[in-house]
């Protein structure tokens, strides 16, 4: 018991989201007779909540810097609207104007990166800044009205599913297999890194508690791929969301510039004593920031099957929210890929959950923001304890 208990210690802002996580969504289900966590309702949590949880994945770098970007639900509509005129109005190859609006996404960011990380304007200013100017491009581009509509293998994106070569009648064959699969990978993952542990001396806890760490793992994953596929299995946004999640991880903790985004929120100063250039560092996370708003606003636009001058509207503040929910510190150095995606699942659960019981969106908005400054007031609250 004293190893679960330090191990909740040490990782209590995540571990403590997960707990959230799964009261709420039991609260719910009760609440709603059951209708939370029918396959169909799964599945439109993780359509309804995509872009979302695109854009925490980008953000959670910005802030671990020590930014902020408050523009990217105004550059996710814009591009929506870009990828509109290009498909609809000019016919394009959907491949190739999905390309052209991640580098447009790029070029976003780069000329926000420029100013915050070289003209030194704080990224509030410029993103503020950037927020008005590119909303305003939005209307301008389409012109106060909707385009629409998107072609049927670009909709795919947010509202199609992974075919089942397996045929099965009343399950999804395939995704069942996916699930078994995905569980043995987390078990060979989890003995992998004892084993290096091991090798090398590291600290490392009991046996007994990786096996059950791993058993609750493949008990979730294969509860969750069950329940997908008793409707039509995996959507192929999960598979995007999947990739993403694996990618930035990796990044952020196995790879240089992980440890240099982590150093530059830490402490500026000492980080670029250290070597550390960290004009490049922000400029590139800003950079990275403006695709991932670009993809996001591709797979909204997929998902309404148009672009609207309103799209967009508040995403920046549910990825915020979702980040500090998930962990993030407001003062930067500290955060995670997969805790921004907890926030974004939690902020998620509670939005669907309220709309089914009948709140009105404005409880739904007080909730939330109250659930928000609660989340920062306990990373505060842990900060001034340990400090």
């Amino acid at each position: 018991m004293g190893a679960i208990g330090e191990l909740f210690k040490k990782n209590i802002r995540q571990y403590g989201m997960i707990v959230a996580l799964i009261f709420i969504s039991i609260f719910f289900q009760i609440l709603t007779d059951g209708i939370l966590l029918k396959p169909l309702n799964v599945t439109n949590l993780i359509l309804q909540n995509s872009y979302i949880l695109v854009l925490a994945i980008g953000m959670v770098l910005v802030i671990i810097t020590g930014h902020i970007d408050l523009s990217v639900g105004s550059v996710a509509a814009f591009i929506g609207a870009l990828s509109a005129i290009m498909m609809v109005d000019m016919q394009m190859n959907p491949v190739l104007a999905v390309v052209l609006s991640l580098l447009m996404g790029a070029l976003v960011g780069a000329w926000q990166g420029f100013w915050v990380a070289y003209i030194k304007i704080p990224a509030f200013i410029v993103t503020l800044a950037g927020m008005l100017l590119f909303r305003g491009l939005t209307m301008i581009v389409l012109n106060g009205q909707s385009i629409a509509p998107f072609p049927k293998t670009f909709q795919k994106i947010s509202s199609g599913f992974i075919p089942d070569i397996f045929n099965g009648s009343t399950m999804h064959v395939l995704t069942l297999i996916i699930g078994v699969l995905l569980s043995t990978l987390v078990v060979y993952q989890e003995f992998k890194t004892r084993k290096i542990q091991t090798k090398y001396g590291f600290e490392q806890s009991s046996v007994w508690l990786s096996v059950a760490k791993s058993a609750a793992l493949v008990l979730v994953i294969n509860a969750f791929t069950f329940v997908l596929a008793q409707y039509n299995g995996i959507p192929n946004i999960l598979v995007i969301l999947l990739v993403l999640i694996a990618i930035y991880s990796f990044v952020m903790n196995r790879m240089t510039m992980g440890r240099h985004i982590y150093a530059l929120g830490g402490n500026e100063k000492a980080a670029s004593l250290s070597g550390v250039k960290t004009k490049r560092v922000t400029f590139w996370v800003f950079v990275n920031m403006g695709v991932l708003a670009a993809l996001s606003g591709l797979v909204f636009a997929a998902r309404l099957n148009s672009a609207t001058p309103k799209a967009g509207t508040n995403f920046e503040l549910d990825a915020i929210a979702a980040c500090f929910i998930g962990g993030a510190s407001a003062s930067g150095g500290i955060g995670t890929v997969i805790g921004a995606i907890i926030g974004g699942l939690v902020m998620g659960v509670m939005n669907n959950g309220m709309s089914l019981v009948g709140l009105g969106v404005d409880w739904q908005q007080g909730i939330k923001g109250l659930v928000l400054l609660l989340a920062v007031g306990f990373d505060i609250y842990n900060k001034s304890k340990t400090s």
